[in-house]
């Protein structure tokens, strides 16, 4: 998906459904910035709907590497931040606002590689195993979350101040509900129940290990509950047009 493509899009979608008649002379058509939040790096633009309201959207990304160990299982992984939102900004006083949304596409994920050195002992929900010395155990593990997911975010400024000025700025805090997300824990190579050339078996297909590995999936889940509610936390500038 071409992100600025959507983004411009919905601008002019946003200028065509709020004409000059309706927002009044004193009101800006259009302002855009950059920002910066837990989102990723984003950018954004908003449109005047009334003296005291604003339809705002936007897209942020963001790369992240990172490596980490579990139980003795390494993951060298990777998280991919990518969403669009749309908020509607109502202005209580001042430029204090409150803005409830959609990300409309939520494209955050996390990919990683998974593995254990030749040898070595892991654990899958509370078992111990060994990774052989031969064919030691790999795997993949991702998670994911729903595409679409309602926000409400608090904050003061405004892309498109009230005045002469031409320069904006924004700061915004509030939560994203995205759900659970959706955690996917897979297994290869051959794990051992005594000794790293003992009681060996295939980790993909004995349904031992496969129970367990379940298992473990489901307390890393358990684990990662608290990100159903993603925090959100944003600082931007803009340009009014």
């Amino acid at each position: 998906m071409r992100l600025p493509s959507v983004l411009m899009a919905f601008v002019f979608c946003a200028v065509l459904a709020f004409p000059p008649s309706t927002f009044g002379q004193e009101l800006p058509r259009i302002g855009a910035g950059a920002k910066v939040s837990t989102l990723g790096i984003g950018f954004e633009a908003a449109t005047a709907v009334t003296p005291r309201s604003n339809v705002r959207g936007g897209f942020n990304f963001l790369n992240y590497n990172a490596t980490s160990s579990s139980h003795g299982i390494a993951y060298d992984g990777s998280l991919r931040l990518r969403s669009i939102q749309v908020v509607y900004d109502q202005y209580l006083f001042r430029g204090f606002h409150v803005s409830p949304g959609m990300l409309l596409y939520n494209g955050n994920k996390a990919d990683a590689i998974a593995s254990v050195r030749a040898g070595e002992s892991f654990s899958l929900a509370d078992v111990r195993y060994f990774s052989h010395q031969v064919t030691p155990v790999t795997g993949t593990a991702s998670f994911k979350l729903r595409k679409v997911a309602p926000m409400v975010l608090f904050g003061v400024g405004n892309l498109l101040p009230r005045n002469s000025r031409h320069l904006g700025f924004n700061f915004d805090f509030g939560v994203v509900f995205q759900g659970s997300p959706d955690v996917q824990l897979n297994l290869a190579g051959t794990a051992c129940a005594v000794s790293p050339t003992t009681a060996c078996v295939n980790a993909a297909t004995d349904p031992i290990v496969q129970s367990n590995l379940r298992r473990e999936q489901e307390r890393i889940s358990d684990d990662l509950q608290p990100f159903k509610y993603y925090p959100v936390v944003s600082a931007g500038m803009s340009w009014k047009f």
